[in-house]
Order: C-alpha cells, then sequence, then structure tokens
C-alpha cells in the first residue's frame, strides 16, 4: 500500500507541474498574439501615414523658386488655389510682368473662364532677360503678344507625371516638354531667346482652373 501511495502522490505532482507548464506556455503565446497584434497595428499605422505623406507631396509645389512666393495670404499657394488662374497670377509678386501682358492682351477674361489647362507662366526674370527695344516692341503688338501668350497655354490640366513630351497649346501649336519628377526644361530653340534651355523653377501650382508651371525663360511660338 506504502508504494502504491506514492506512486499517486508522483502521479498528483506530474499532473500538478504538467497544469503549470500548460498555463505558463497559453500565458506566452497571449504574450506573443499581443505582441503580433501590436506589430502589425503599428505597421499599418506607419504605411498609413507614409501613404498620407506621399500624396500630400504629390499635391504640393515644387522647385526653388517656390521660397519667392508668399507663404500666406494674396499670392501665396493656398490663395491662388481658390482663385482663377489669371486672377490667382495678379496677386503673385513673382508673375507681375506676365500678368501685365496678359492685360494689355485683354486675355484676363478668357484664362480665367478656361476649365481645367495648363500655363507654362514665365516668372519676372525672364521678361527681364529679353531686351528692352525687343519686350517693349512685343507689349505694344498686341496680335503677336496674344500668339505669344497662348503658346503658353496647353489645353489640358497637366500633372508631373503627364507634363513631359510634346504639348499642344491653345496658339494649336505644340511646346516640347523634358524631364520628369521635379525636374523640366524645353529646349533653347523653343525660347524667345534661344540662347539656354527654360527651367520650371517653381512647378505644380494650382489655381482653381489651372496647373502652373513657372519657367525662367519665355517661350516663343513654333512659327515665330
Amino acid at each position: 500500500m506504502k508504494s502504491t501511495r506514492l506512486t499517486r502522490g508522483a502521479l498528483i505532482a506530474a499532473t500538478s507541474a504538467f497544469a503549470l507548464t500548460m498555463t505558463a506556455c497559453g500565458s506566452d503565446d497571449a504574450s506573443t498574439d499581443a505582441a503580433g497584434t501590436s506589430s502589425s497595428s503599428a505597421a499599418e499605422t506607419t504605411e498609413s501615414s507614409a501613404a498620407e505623406t506621399t500624396e500630400a507631396s504629390a499635391d504640393a509645389p515644387f522647385g526653388d523658386a517656390c521660397s519667392l512666393v508668399p507663404a500666406d495670404g494674396e499670392g501665396s499657394f493656398d490663395t491662388m488655389s481658390a482663385q482663377p488662374v489669371a486672377t490667382a497670377a495678379s496677386g503673385n509678386p513673382v508673375l507681375s510682368t506676365l500678368v501685365a501682358a496678359v492685360t494689355a492682351a485683354n486675355l484676363g477674361d478668357t484664362l480665367n473662364s478656361a476649365q481645367d489647362i495648363t500655363v507654362l507662366a514665365p516668372a519676372n526674370p525672364a521678361f527681364e532677360a529679353v531686351p528692352a527695344d525687343a519686350l517693349n516692341g512685343l507689349l505694344a503688338d498686341v496680335p503677336q503678344l496674344t500668339s505669344v501668350l497662348q503658346h503658353h497655354v496647353i489645353g489640358s490640366r497637366l500633372a508631373p507625371d503627364a507634363l513631359a513630351g510634346e504639348q499642344t497649346t491653345l496658339l494649336g501649336d505644340t511646346v516640347t516638354i523634358d524631364g520628369s519628377d521635379e525636374a523640366f526644361t524645353i529646349s533653347a530653340d523653343q525660347t524667345l531667346l534661344g540662347a539656354a534651355d527654360a527651367n520650371v523653377i517653381c512647378g505644380n501650382v494650382q489655381t482653381e482652373n489651372a496647373t502652373v508651371y513657372i519657367l525662367d525663360q519665355v517661350l516663343k511660338p513654333a512659327a515665330a
């Protein structure tokens, strides 16, 4: 009988040990599951944040000259996005000469009422590089000025990933844009001065009815 009690006692002890071991394993599994769930949630949050950041970047203006645009108020990117393009440009100090040219050609209403266009907008230094007599002659010749300005407007609204290529302008001719991402150029033979390639110095600027790419040179129509 003594040996039976010992065997039974050993069995009870072994059973208790087994139960404790299973409990401990179950606790470890639960901790592992919790840790896995937490890691998964963190990964999903990180991926979501990254996607939102990428989307925001894709919609944002790019280029060194964007720093010249007012940070807020009249002429700022936020204000321009809520206005039609000619009105938006009129508040931007970087584009004051272009606005004067548009006014001289009576194109303000035409640009404001157009739907989904792309404007290649020469910045003030682009006009300043043109010899004064040539610039004054252009501004005084309304038909020629109108042709030059229409050559800077593409008849569809182009995001950066669709900008490169041969694009048809409102004048009915074409402009060929090279590049990708945030680096775009237009060859020198398509510029008014013909001395160097034109560069997009601030791009993907949104207005109510247009996307604007600011250039460092004035372009010329193909027939000019």
